[in-house]
């Protein structure tokens, strides 16, 4: 007996990542519960279960849900507050006497909404966070209907959220424990950043992820001054550090990773590490160019992330996909470094595999959840089309996201949100606006 299919979604095509290369032209995704049953030809999927809810894209790709593998979501309501400085700069001057001073519960919840109601209309199914107060961020998650992983946030030094390093961890993991029933929440451990916290810290949080199995979600080597500091204070960089604590393994996701010479870049394969490659932020703080040609040539499971709205403005997978391409071509001087299928494969399966996900979303295969996302393939600045998958890379745009899918429930449908609360949203972010402003 056929599995009982309640929904047939019906697009011109669909790009299910894995396996690599593939287009399947008049297809069907078959869902059942919220998970893929089958992918099949249309034709037959129409007569196998004509009772079935049929999504009709004549114009449309479809393909998994994107995956924001590094965000500072609630950062949404600095969107703009703090332009044009180098990353230093930019966090003592401004955002963290900001932060000192506003960030609470609240601003947490109604940022994080804010940040999910744009990624999702931009085809964003699952967002790795980083940020105070993760269980306000919990519930704006919750009542987005999205999928997130929470980082459990540690530094050695006390902010609104917390007094000190224990402070930091104690509170992460009881929320942890409290939502461990909640089917699209996650978590990992995640300590700010190498010159943010001491030896101490780092190896407490690495014995909390080795026996939950978390990953570790981490800023690293971002910038040159990064590196001359920790040679001045430690006496080695950065990652050389992490690698004498024992935190480079499957379970780190380094972000950012921007300063890497051939001896780490090989190091981070060896030891099986992922990369958040967060191309828009690292140019707009100046940080520098990663050197994700090279990362990709050494097997370094490299994924896309956006980082917060204050340092890029925007969190918008499709720039990231498009720029992280054309970024590796210009500064490898090799046309082929990142063709498009990879770096739609980096928004989505890799991010997905530097989680621990890739067994339920990331690609459309049987048995997975149905995260998806359609985009419209119409108008004249995407024709002709003679491949969707280069069109989604370096034509096409959130705008022309359609309908977006979590766990087969319909959270974006016709370029519209019905069930979010976007007026209440409104005046919650105006109120903040002018609290920032004064």
């Amino acid at each position: 007996m056929p599995a009982a299919v309640d929904t047939l979604i019906l697009p011109r095509w669909i790009v299910p990542v894995c396996p690599a290369g593939v287009t399947l032209t008049d297809h069907a995704i078959a869902i059942a519960g919220g998970r893929i049953v089958e992918l099949l030809p249309a034709a037959v999927a129409q007569t196998r279960f004509p009772d079935a809810k049929q999504v009709v894209l004549p114009r449309h790709v479809v393909i998994p849900g994107l995956i924001n593998l590094h965000t500072h979501a609630a950062m949404s309501l600095m969107r703009g507050y703090a332009d044009d400085m180098a990353l230093m700069q930019w966090l003592e001057t401004r955002i963290w006497p900001a932060e000192m001073k506003f960030v609470s519960s609240e601003f947490v919840r109604d940022g994080t909404l804010l940040a999910c109601a744009e990624m999702l209309m931009g085809g964003v199914t699952c967002m790795n966070d980083m940020y105070f107060f993760p269980e306000a961020a919990a519930e704006a998650v919750i009542s987005s209907r999205m999928r997130a992983v929470l980082g459990i946030i540690v530094l050695d030094y006390a902010s609104p959220y917390a007094s000190d390093p224990d402070d930091y961890l104690a509170k992460g993991l009881r929320l942890r424990d409290s939502l461990r029933g909640e089917p699209r929440l996650k978590f990992t451990i995640a300590p700010h950043a190498p010159y943010t916290v001491s030896d101490k810290t780092l190896e407490k949080a690495l014995t909390y992820a080795d026996e939950l199995g978390l990953p570790v979600h981490m800023h690293v080597q971002e910038t040159a001054g990064e590196i001359e500091d920790s040679v001045a204070k430690h006496g080695m960089r950065p990652l050389q550090r992490l690698q004498g604590l024992g935190l480079l393994s499957p379970g780190l996701i380094a972000v950012h990773a921007v300063h890497l010479n051939q001896h780490e870049i090989e190091l981070l394969a060896e030891h099986g590490c992922s990369v958040a490659h967060c191309p828009s932020s690292n140019l707009k703080l100046a940080s520098g160019i990663a050197p994700v040609a090279g990362m990709l040539a050494t097997g370094i499971n490299v994924g896309l992330g956006s980082d917060g709205a204050a340092s890029n403005n925007r969190l918008d997978m499709f720039a990231e996909m498009r720029l992280a391409a054309l970024l590796a071509k210009g500064a490898s001087g090799d046309a082929a470094a990142l063709p498009a299928h990879t770096a739609l494969e980096m928004a989505t399966i890799n991010a997905a595999r530097a989680l621990g996900l890739d067994e339920r979303i990331g690609s459309i295969e049987t048995g997975k959840d149905a995260d998806l996302v359609a985009v419209e393939i119409d108008g004249p600045a995407l024709q002709p089309c003679f491949n969707p998958v280069s069109h989604l890379v370096y034509a096409a745009g959130r705008e022309n996201v359609s309908h977006v899918w979590v766990c087969g429930e319909n959270l974006v449908e016709k370029r519209g949100m019905p069930l979010f609360p976007l007026q209440d949203l409104e005046k919650s972010v105006f109120l903040w606006q002018n609290r920032l402003a004064s």
